[in-house]
């Protein structure tokens, strides 16, 4: 697991110096922002499309393998687009279509390193490496995010995607030494066949089912078929279109109502990565997560996005940024614990593909819908009435869940009131 931790240090810094670079680089070789944003959407969109096929893939080949190749494929895609930088020979077609196969790549090595990390450590441990992982993707933004301006200063920008190719050739040379904890179901994602039993005339084989459930059909049906598992969709959906998008929001009221300069974001976005590392640490103590504490993670945010929207002066944001940012590391650990164990063994590829292609909706929707929201209301209304819809969201949702406890102890005390024999015959 150590090893594993400084393999995705490395990546995760990588990963940070060449996304610092992307848009810079789309705008010297087109001018356009358009192009920009094209290039973006176009990465994302495997993501919406194919998420679900990635994940059964992850379910149905050897994890390590599945890992190991996804991640010297985007090393791979990493250097080709460092060396036609180096070349000037990277031009608009060939860049979106790198893109489009960097996020192809993506569907499937997100969960397979996902769920990788968990089979190094026992099951009791599982929220605790899922809280290490978050901790180090927020330490290689970071570092990638500083080490960005260095390299592109001293070397250019392709020595941004060069380092990012290195890395991910790094992940993939480690992988095969990597030893799980244990004997885990989850090591490898097929079900292994069952002894040979009879099966009764007219009923499908074991096989058969076994085969039928990696389906990424299957997998969706599951998926919907949880109630936990769409609720914390439900709030990671409304967190992500009315918040959460700090980056986007805080910039426009730093810059704006609060008079500030790209210096004083500056000190924004450093509390912000600050908070998301102090939320990843107090993540990784976590045992059991539950949607129950997903929620109350992001009333607090919501409450606090608020505050945020009513603020005076940049001082009280900077107190209060720090608290919007814990909130949401610690419910991100959170949320990712129950998706990653929840579900049985053999359907968690498919759940975070499922997950990826849910996301990727909202990561689609939310910045122009809240750019144009800014545009006709002003920051700070779209702050103060994002809050209050996730809040509203959050508590409603609350007290419908309170209702549904109460109604099923009436039909059960209701059922016990009647005879079997009478419920049978009902029943007959």
């Amino acid at each position: 697991m150590r090893w594993w931790a400084v393999a995705n240090f490395v990546s995760n810094a990588g990963t940070w110096m060449q996304l610092t670079v992307q848009n810079l680089l789309v705008l010297q070789i087109t001018g356009s922002a358009a192009a920009t944003g094209l290039s973006v959407s176009i990465q994302m969109a495997p993501g919406l499309l194919l998420g679900l096929a990635g994940g059964a893939a992850v379910d149905r080949f050897p994890r390590k393998l599945t890992a190991a190749v996804a991640q010297a494929l985007l090393g791979a895609v990493a250097l080709v687009t460092a060396l036609l930088v180096a070349l000037d020979g990277l031009d608009l077609p060939v860049l979106l279509a790198l893109a489009a196969v960097t996020g192809l790549i993506a569907t499937v090595d997100g969960p397979a390193c996902a769920l990788l990390g968990n089979d190094l450590v026992h099951a009791p441990d599982v929220p605790s490496a899922i809280g290490v992982g978050s901790l180090v993707h927020s330490a290689g933004r970071l570092a990638g995010a500083a080490l960005a301006g260095v390299a592109v200063g001293f070397l250019g920008t392709a020595a941004a995607y060069a380092a990012n190719g290195l890395s991910f050739l790094f992940v993939a040379c480690v992988i095969p030494f990597l030893k799980a904890a244990g004997p885990r179901e989850a090591t490898r994602a097929v079900v292994p066949a069952p002894a040979v039993v009879p099966v009764p005339a007219g009923r499908p084989a074991l096989g058969a089912v076994a085969a039928r459930d990696m389906s990424a059909r299957e997998g969706l049906a599951f998926f919907m078929g949880r109630p936990r598992l769409v609720a914390l969709a439900a709030l990671n959906g409304i967190s992500a279109l009315f918040g959460r998008n700090y980056s986007l929001t805080l910039v426009v009221l730093v810059t704006g109502p609060l008079a500030g300069d790209a210096g004083s974001f500056s000190k924004v976005s450093t509390v912000l990565a600050v908070g998301g590392i102090v939320g990843a640490v107090l993540g990784a103590r976590l045992r059991r997560p539950s949607v129950r504490m997903v929620a109350v993670l992001t009333l607090a945010g919501a409450l606090l996005q608020i505050l945020a929207g009513l603020t005076p002066s940049l001082l009280v944001l900077l107190v209060l940024v720090l608290p919007m940012a814990i909130a949401e590391s610690v419910g991100d650990t959170a949320q990712s614990t129950v998706l990653q164990t929840d579900p049985p063994a053999h359907m968690r590829g498919r759940m975070l593909g499922a997950w990826s292609s849910i996301r990727t909706v909202w990561g689609l929707a939310a910045p122009p819908m809240l750019g144009l929201f800014m545009e006709l209301a002003g920051v700070r209304v779209t702050l103060i009435v994002g809050g209050l819809a996730i809040a509203t969201f959050v508590v409603a949702g609350y007290l419908l869940r309170g209702r549904k406890p109460r109604s099923r102890a009436l039909t059960r005390g209701h059922e016990a009131a009647v005879p079997a024999q009478a419920r049978l015959s009902t029943a007959a």
